[in-house]
């Protein structure tokens, strides 16, 4: 699975890592942000290797988390959601706004490859494959984004609210839309002039 090959989604050593994810995400959710010990002992369960001082808000959805990795002062908004068939990689200082979505699996695009089929035992499954996802730091995915799999956004980038990225996203753009594009560099013009400007790293 991890490799992007075809594999059995209904394996059962699978849906127990799903069951655990998913139940892992309920307790979460059903937190209040108060409870901010608990909450981050679950978070570190469900996703292991996030970094230092990273917020991600409720609800959150996982298919596994483990196969997800956060960097450094990472924040996530409301309804983020990760299909992590594959690897996700997020770099450091990485804003996602709501509604983002993170998917890398993928299906056959015949129906004949495609369907559900019954295996031996009598039990129903059909075969996906994924591809993996990398946001590089210092990115912004704004609200209602979601990124396909296969795809990476170069670190600094910034892609508007509702966008569906379906192609690599160089370092240092501004893009938007559906398919997203390319609309310019972010550039030393964009600079505005902060009241209390912080080093840049």
């Amino acid at each position: 699975m991890l490799a992007g090959e075809l594999y059995n989604a209904a394996d059962p050593e699978l849906g127990a890592m799903r069951g655990k994810a998913h139940e892992l995400c309920r307790r979460y959710n059903a937190l209040p942000e108060s409870a901010a010990d608990e909450r981050e002992a679950i978070m570190r369960e469900l996703v292991p290797q996030i970094g230092q001082d990273s917020e991600i808000l409720g609800p959150v959805f996982f298919d596994y988390g483990v196969f997800t990795s956060f960097g450094d002062r990472v924040f996530a908004n409301f309804n983020f959601t990760v299909l992590d068939v594959c690897p996700v990689t997020i770099g450091d200082d990485v804003m996602i706004g709501p509604n983002v979505s993170l998917m890398t699996p993928l299906h056959p695009l015949r129906f004949q490859e495609r369907n559900m089929r019954r295996a031996a035992d009598g039990s129903l499954f059909d075969y996906e494959y994924g591809a993996p996802i990398t946001i590089g730091s210092g990115c912004w995915l704004a609200a209602g984004v979601t990124v396909t799999g296969g795809v990476t956004i170069g670190e600094g980038s910034v892609i508007g609210a509702g966008s569906v990225v379906t192609h690599d996203i160089p370092a240092h753009s501004l893009a938007f839309g559906t398919p997203c594009k390319v609309i310019r560099p972010i550039t030393e013009s964009d600079a505005m002039d902060l009241p209390h400007r912080v080093p840049e790293r």
